[in-house]
């Protein structure tokens, strides 16, 4: 509503403001608020008519807002074409570069698609003769646990 405030809020606000000034003293009151609110603006409209005057025909497109960094980096960055930055963002693909590397890192190989084949050597390789299920020699399979956690060792 005004200033963020709700309707109860209004209310409280109006019966706090009987209770500490009075019924006869609360019109004045409002009065004197509102002529100060009212000098205020006037007294921040002239400062600024004041600073775009001594600033010049060139900054006539001058926005205080573009004092807020927030809103400078918006106007200037994130809303500029020229750039090209929305094609950069929506061309880089986090996840699939983090699987990359997690993938050389354990040894795997990495195929065209972008998903990942084990490794010649891996215990998770398919065997050679083409059973895509791989026996130890006690002829169980393996198990895909992670390795186990030594928080000493990190």
């Amino acid at each position: 509503m005004f200033f963020d405030i709700g309707p109860l809020e209004l209310i409280a606000l109006v019966i706090l403001a009987i209770l500490v000034f009075g019924p006869e003293k609360l019109p004045k009151v409002i009065q004197d608020t509102a002529r100060f609110i009212r000098k205020v603006r006037e007294f921040s409209d002239s400062a600024r008519d004041d600073i775009r005057r001594e600033l010049g025909p060139e900054f006539k497109d001058f926005d205080f807002e573009d004092l807020n960094p927030r809103n400078f980096a918006r106007k200037h960055l994130l809303e500029n074409e020229d750039l090209g930055l929305k094609e950069i963002r929506n061309g880089f693909d986090l996840r699939q570069e983090l699987a990359e590397v997690t993938d050389a890192v354990n040894g795997r190989e990495v195929t065209s698609g972008g998903s990942s084949a084990p490794a010649p050597g891996d215990p998770a390789a398919p065997a050679p003769g083409g059973s895509a299920v791989d026996l130890r020699k006690d002829g169980t399979a393996p198990r895909n646990d992670p390795p186990p956690y030594d928080a000493d060792a990190t």
